[in-house]
């Protein structure tokens, strides 16, 4: 077991290494252009569209953009809250209130976030949430999903099994991070749906 997950974490370094590359390749018009219709797509899956809570996040660096999609979320009246980093990586959250809300945080050896200025909810705010915005770097066939590699994702949906929630998992990528495989470790979690700027797909 040991070393099959020493093998599927090697695996996932080396895919991590060849999308993140191809993010940074990316032009900032081509960036802007797939975050705009990233939010167009989001905001017509079900999933978003009946929701009244989302946890959602504020993307970063080269990250598909939400903020497009944040802030229509609101306009559609719903409750997004949004992550705030704790110092052993968990996440609590606090409700997004527009873009004057947000603060730029640094914390050490990370690269700066944006974060809600707001009251903290706790880390179980999540659980009351009706659809789950999750970042990653691909997603397969399966719906399984690469992260990052920083687990506080993972965290997050733990914490969701352990509270018996099951709100939509829904992940946001770029086209091409929808791939044949992506590499499985026993604590993943698999997604209902992708976002991309040119679509949706559900997973079975």
């Amino acid at each position: 077991m040991v070393e099959n997950r020493s093998a599927g974490s090697a695996l996932k370094a080396e895919l991590r290494r060849e999308l993140l590359a191809a993010r940074r390749a990316l032009s900032p018009e081509a960036a802007a252009a797939a975050a705009a219709s990233l939010a167009r797509r989001a905001l017509e899956l079900p999933e978003l569209a009946g929701a009244g809570t989302v946890a959602a996040y504020v993307s970063v660096g080269t990250e598909p953009g939400t903020r497009d999609l944040l802030d229509g979320l609101r306009r559609a009246g719903k409750r997004v809250l949004l992550p705030v980093l704790l110092p052993d990586n968990d996440l609590d959250w606090a409700a997004y209130e527009g873009p004057g809300s947000l603060a730029e945080i640094a914390h050490p050896g990370k690269m700066r976030l944006l974060e809600p200025a707001g009251p903290r909810l706790g880390p179980e705010a999540v659980t009351g949430a009706d659809a789950v915005l999750l970042p990653g770097l691909a997603v397969d066939g399966r719906g399984m999903r690469l992260g990052r590699g920083g687990g506080s994702y993972d965290r997050v949906l733990e914490r969701l099994e352990r509270a018996g929630a099951h709100p939509a998992l829904v992940v946001l990528l770029y086209d091409d991070e929808v791939v044949a495989r992506v590499p499985e470790e026993p604590h993943d979690h698999p997604v209902q749906a992708v976002a991309t700027p040119s679509g949706v797909r559900r997973f079975g």
